[in-house]
């Protein structure tokens, strides 16, 4: 039981740090912009613009409403997975600082969008959420199986429409040109820093050389049986498992065994287990 406490404390301790980065990439980068990039945020940039209207007290509002069509058209889980976050991200807009770091926009967008992919897939990662119109995507693939990321997709691009009212067309661009920033980041932070490659080898003549040099050099692999579809000849296939760095120094020792070695290299963004050395 403590020890399930303890997850739950650091769980949430990670929830806020993440939402204070989102907050972060609001104040310091968007706001002072003034390039609205979807979301909830992005909306209360635009009435920020428009009227004067306190931004964390527009996101608060919107999140409310989005608790509520959670609440009702949703499960309990994830509504309070949700709730906690839609509350605590206004009050951390709210007491951040917001000023402007760097003069140029373009540039501002870029690290901006760098920094809240990082926030909110954190915030992925420990199965929370900011709320707001990650809400209604939510909704929609429940009730009529619309893929969530073309939801989001197009609520954002309206949301970032509102940029020809309030900044005009430079800003607009900048704000699509985020919302690509932001979502190549979070794809990559989501499927895994820790890339490598993923290597499958067969020969027709030195398979038996391959396997030594694999051993002398402290490689594990795994061996399957596989056959031609053509000759319908069996023979063995290698897999091996690698960091990046490793690849070309790997594949160069290869062919000093067998130039003519059958290779096929695939990235894979993770490797849990087993031994890669």
């Amino acid at each position: 039981m403590k020890l399930l406490k303890k997850f739950q404390v650091v769980r949430y301790l990670t929830i806020i740090v993440a939402l204070e980065i989102v907050a972060v990439s609001i104040n310091f980068f968007y706001a002072p912009a003034k390039v609205a990039a979807g979301g909830a945020t992005g909306f209360a940039i635009l009435v920020n613009e428009l009227t004067g209207f306190d931004r964390a007290f527009t996101v608060l509002i919107i999140n409310i409403l989005m608790i509520i069509l959670a609440g009702i058209f949703l499960d309990k889980g994830t509504t309070a997975r949700i709730t906690f976050g839609s509350l605590i991200l206004p009050i951390l807009l709210k007491v951040t600082p917001s000023f402007q770091l760097l003069s140029d926009r373009t540039f501002a967008v870029l690290v901006g969008g760098t920094i809240f992919a990082v926030g909110v897939a954190i915030l992925y990662r420990v199965d929370a959420s900011s709320g707001g119109t990650a809400v209604p995507p939510m909704i929609l693939k429940k009730y009529f199986r619309i893929a969530p990321a073309l939801s989001l997709l197009i609520i954002d691009t309206v949301v970032s429409l509102g940029n020809l009212i309030t900044q005009g067309l430079e800003a607009l661009i900048l704000a699509l040109f985020s919302l690509v920033i932001t979502a190549f980041v979070m794809d990559y932070i989501e499927t895994g820093l820790d890339r490598r490659k993923m290597i499958y080898i067969t020969s027709n003549q030195n398979i038996e050389a391959i396997k030594i040099y694999l051993n002398d050099n402290e490689t594990s692999y795994t061996i399957m049986d596989v056959r031609g579809g053509y000759t319908g000849d069996g023979r063995e296939m290698l897999m091996v498992i690698l960091d990046k760095q490793e690849y070309n120094r790997f594949v160069r020792g290869l062919h000093a065994v067998d130039s003519q070695a059958f290779i096929i290299a695939y990235d894979i963004s993770e490797a849990h287990g087993g031994t890669f050395i």
